[in-house]
Order: C-alpha cells, then sequence, then structure tokens
C-alpha cells in the first residue's frame, strides 16, 4: 500500500480524520476548532457517524498555508 502524495494531487477523494490529520499537521480538536471559526474546509457528511473531506480542499488549504497569498508576497516585496 502506497502511502505517497503522488496521486493526491491529480485524484480527487474524500479524506478521512486520520488522513485529514497527516496532511494538516493538527489534532481533531484543533481541527473542529478551526472548522467552527471559519478558518478550515468543512466536513462532508458521509452517513449517520461518519464525516470526511475533499482531497482538494484540504490540499489548497494547506497549500496556502505554505505559500500564502500571491499578492500578499508581491506587496512585502519578498520572494519565495
Amino acid at each position: 500500500m502506497e502511502t505517497g502524495f503522488s496521486n493526491a494531487t491529480t485524484q480527487r477523494r474524500i479524506l478521512r480524520l486520520p488522513e485529514v490529520m497527516l496532511r494538516s499537521g493538527f489534532k481533531r480538536a484543533h481541527i473542529y476548532n478551526l472548522i467552527n471559526q471559519g478558518r478550515f474546509p468543512q466536513s462532508i457528511q458521509l452517513g449517520a457517524r461518519a464525516v470526511g473531506w475533499d482531497s482538494f480542499a484540504i490540499d489548497e488549504w494547506v497549500d496556502h498555508r505554505i505559500y500564502g497569498n500571491p499578492s500578499s508576497r508581491i506587496s512585502a516585496g519578498g520572494s519565495l
């Protein structure tokens, strides 16, 4: 079983909490706090007691944390 992210960028899938925690670097409680504050992608209801997250939304959220807003980098005068 592969654990790399090579397919993660090309295939859209529903991620469960353990993988969201791995990709974000945050624990369960912090993820839910960020969701409540509107600062993390909303979960998708999969069933009565199951939720997941859109892999594209999580990857975009991570990219935004790493690279920030491109316009803010330019206005700050810095480069990557």
